[in-house]
This record gives structure tokens, sequence and C-alpha cells, in this order.
């Protein structure tokens, strides 16, 4: 009986934390994932830098993006973090 008491608390906070912080961590790793693999030419997106551009080209686990001056950058597909206008 003691060991449950003693263990009750330890056990109850370790759900706690799970459903508090782990869970909604690993559901939005799976919407950015959803997100970035969604990804369409003509998309608008704002890079984890900051970079503003448009979707150019996109290969397997790279993306061209195009600036607004016209430049072409590559980019890895995982440094989307958003999209602000789909095509």
């Amino acid at each position: 009986m003691d060991i449950i008491a003693t263990l009750g608390p330890l056990v109850l906070m370790v759900v706690i934390f799970y459903f508090l912080l782990i869970r909604p961590q690993q559901k939005k790793q799976k919407q950015v994932r959803q997100m970035q693999s969604e990804l369409k030419k003509g998309d608008k997106i704002v890079t984890i830098g900051g970079f503003h551009g448009t979707v150019h080209a996109i290969d397997e686990d790279s993306i061209v993006l195009i600036a607004g001056d016209g430049s072409k950058l590559t980019y890895d597909r995982s440094a989307v973090r958003e999209v602000t206008e789909q095509s």
C-alpha cells in the first residue's frame, strides 16, 4: 500500500506532463510535416529564417524559391515555416 501512495503522484505527474506538453508538440510537428509535404509550385511561403518567396520548383528534399527581384534560391524543404498564400 505504501508503494501505491508513493508512486501514485509520480505516475499522475507523468500522465499530466504527457497530455500538456508532449502530445500537443507531436500534433504540431505532424501538421508542419504535412504542410511541407503538400507544397506546390506557386505557393507563397516564409522560411524559418524569415525569407519570403514563391515556390518555383520542388524536389524530394529541396525547393527553389523566387525572391521579389527574380533571384532564385534553393532551400531544404524542412526550412519552410508557413504557407502564406496557396496557388
